[in-house]
């Protein structure tokens, strides 16, 4: 069980984007909105009333509280499904479309261990939902996602104990589309090594 003060679910996401991102947002408490967070937290806005509802045999619940102390863990799902045989299935939101890089699948796999322990039973898969092409994107939390996301926490907690920011690098495909690209100036950085090296490290020790 973890002793320290819990961190952000929405902390592994940022730092298995970014750990400059991660360290700015959730160390410097910076933050900016760009096109995409707008339609971001737009999105969210819509969703997150706090409503249940019932169709059939599937009750859903927004904007769900959790919290995992066995990894300190504290947030808030968007949407939680309980499916037949009281299964929660839990439904992240995003804008855009699926991404190459498991950011989004990491955050989901958290919440699904976070409802793990506060309910006591199996959380199998969920679903994130991209709001460009209107579809959910099935995610299976197999062992191999289960222990990237437990070693993404580690680091992610790591890094926010330690208070450092890593050094900045230029990466085109993340930058151009982060709200903190201004604040960040990865251009104007200096710093030796690249944040994906930086992270690898991070999950090695």
């Amino acid at each position: 069980m973890v002793e320290d003060e819990p961190i952000s679910l929405s902390a592994l996401q940022h730092m298995l984007y970014c750990p400059r991102q991660c360290a700015l947002i959730h160390n410097e408490q910076q933050w900016a909105e760009n096109e995409f967070t707008a339609e971001g937290r737009i999105l969210h806005e819509r969703v997150d009333t706090g409503i249940r509802e019932r169709r059939g045999e599937v009750t859903t619940a927004r904007n769900v509280p959790l919290r995992s102390r066995r990894l300190g863990l504290v947030g808030f799902a968007d949407l939680v499904e309980m499916h037949s045989g009281k299964r929660p299935y839990p439904v992240e939101y995003k804008r855009g479309k699926p991404k190459v890089h498991r950011a989004d699948e990491v955050q989901l796999c958290a919440q699904a261990i976070c409802l793990e322990e506060m309910l006591d039973t199996c959380v199998p898969e969920g679903a994130l939902f991209y709001g460009q092409n209107r579809r959910r994107k099935v995610v299976v939390f197999d062992e191999a996602l289960r222990t990237l996301t437990e070693d993404v926490t580690t680091a992610a907690r790591s890094l926010i104990r330690s208070g450092a920011t890593p050094p900045a690098t230029y990466e085109n495909r993340k930058c151009s589309n982060c709200s903190l690209m201004q604040i960040c100036q990865p251009r104007q950085s200096s710093g030796a090594g690249t944040v994906a090296k930086w992270l690898k490290r991070k999950l090695e020790d």
